[in-house]
């Protein structure tokens, strides 16, 4: 498919990927640094404890809300007296306070880019950074600089708008356009009938074995004698998590790291925020057969 002018542009700029690595190598390092308590808090800001749906998308509708209305009221209330001029400077606060949130929540999900996603990522964390700091600007203007400066810090925020809805753009291109922190699973299409994947003997006592049922791949392993089966490809990025680790009847993806339980395919650990999808196994004759514990509609 042709690729948008902006997204040609942004595909160029070479010099992201340093930058990028740098702020990835940061954030993570931040966590590091917060030792037992960095863990659990990711994962807050990720989704996936609470709201169990990627955190930062959920937050954004916030700030834009805001700064809409702000932008709307600070001209209504320039050329119109039916507006007070507070509405405009609440509304950035509003916007701001939320917006300090959600760039944290950004940085979060940002640091387990690779490729384009990073490239595009950067670009959108970039422009989001920009704003705040523009708003910071117009409410330090409206606040300390007296009414004289009041009309700049309005043009201020107009023009952050501006960029506002330029990196919207690119945040949404990041989810839609290339499809990161979408469910990876969302349209399996696996065995909803029982259907054989080989022989039980074939499962290792310990590790994971990988087998196929009607296209679909699946990780089988044993948890306290039985033998269990979930999808395996990570919902979160699309690893193959019968490369990676299990322990503690808990499977940990390869590529970053995402936690699912064994037995029912629930995430306990992110950046993933959507559960795993769980196969149900059954034997007969010492022949394995599958099919999905909860078969799409």
């Amino acid at each position: 498919m042709p690729e948008t002018l902006l997204g040609r542009v942004v595909r160029k700029q070479s010099w992201m990927e340093p930058l990028s690595e740098f702020v990835q190598k940061a954030v993570s390092g931040t966590f590091r640094f917060l030792g037992p308590p960095g863990r659990p808090l990711k994962n807050l800001l990720h989704g996936t404890f609470l709201l169990r749906h990627p955190l930062h998308p959920a937050l954004t509708d916030v700030p834009v809300g805001a700064w809409t209305v702000g932008v709307v009221a600070d001209f209504a209330a320039h050329f119109t007296a039916r507006i007070p001029e507070a509405a405009g400077d609440v509304a950035l606060i509003v916007g701001l306070l939320v917006a300090l949130l959600t760039l944290v929540t950004g940085y979060t999900d940002f640091a387990d880019t690779v490729g384009m996603e990073r490239r595009f990522g950067c670009a959108h964390g970039l422009l989001m950074t920009l704003v705040v700091a523009i708003e910071m600007v117009s409410l330090g203007l409206r606040w300390w600089a007296g009414e004289a400066a009041h009309p700049v810090a309005v043009g201020l925020s107009t023009g952050a708008y501006g960029i506002l809805l330029l990196g919207a753009w690119l945040g949404g291109h990041v989810v839609f356009g290339i499809g990161y922190s979408v469910n990876r699973e969302a349209y399996l299409a696996g065995p909803v009938d029982w259907v054989p994947v080989g022989a039980a003997s074939a499962v290792p006592e310990t590790g994971m074995h990988l087998v196929e049922a009607e296209g679909t791949q699946v990780l089988l392993a044993r948890l306290d004698g039985a033998i269990c089966a979930l999808a395996d490809v990570c919902t979160h990025a699309g690893g193959p998590l019968h490369e990676g680790t299990l322990e503690g009847g808990v499977v940990t993806c390869p590529w970053h790291g995402s936690r699912f339980r064994l037995r029912d395919g629930h995430v306990v650990g992110g950046p993933a925020t959507f559960d795993q999808p769980q196969l149900l196994v059954r034997e007969t004759e010492g022949t394995l057969e599958v099919k999905l514990a909860d078969p799409p509609l």
